[in-house]
Parts: C-alpha cells; sequence; structure tokens
C-alpha cells in the first residue's frame, strides 16, 4: 500500500468509526425507558442487526472484500 493510501484509509477509518460510535451512543440513548416506550423484542431487534453487521465488517476485513446489510426496518 502506498502511503498516500495508507493516509486515506487512516483518515477515512478514523472519520468513518468516529460517525459510528456516535451514531451507537444514540442508538444507546433509545434504551431510556423515561423518554421512550418500546418492547424488548424492539431493543433485541435492534441489537441483532448492529451485531450482524459488525461481524460483516469483521469478515469483509478478513476476506479484503465488500459486504453490506439491507436497510434496517424495526417493524
Amino acid at each position: 500500500m502506498t502511503k498516500e493510501r495508507e493516509d486515506k484509509f487512516v483518515e477515512l477509518a478514523e472519520k468513518r468509526v468516529k460517525n459510528a460510535l456516535n451514531a451507537l451512543r444514540l442508538i444507546k440513548n433509545l434504551a431510556n425507558k423515561s423518554n421512550y416506550k418500546y418492547e424488548d423484542r424492539d431493543g433485541a431487534k435492534i441489537t441483532r442487526v448492529l451485531m450482524q453487521e459488525v461481524q460483516s465488517v469483521r469478515e469483509a476485513f478478513r476476506s479484503g472484500g465488500r459486504k453490506s446489510s439491507d436497510d434496517f426496518k424495526l417493524r
């Protein structure tokens, strides 16, 4: 990997991981039952789809390939 491509990877990885972590924190806020009403199955579905996507990312890095999930629908 050339230095330029490596620098671009680091730049994008840091930005995208930071954005993903911020999004996860916002999703975590949805668990506050004082502010939101939801069924346990809703929380289970959210965590299941997130874990599946993390697994997909892990596999993509292992294989050097590209994988993506469908759009998420709660109900």
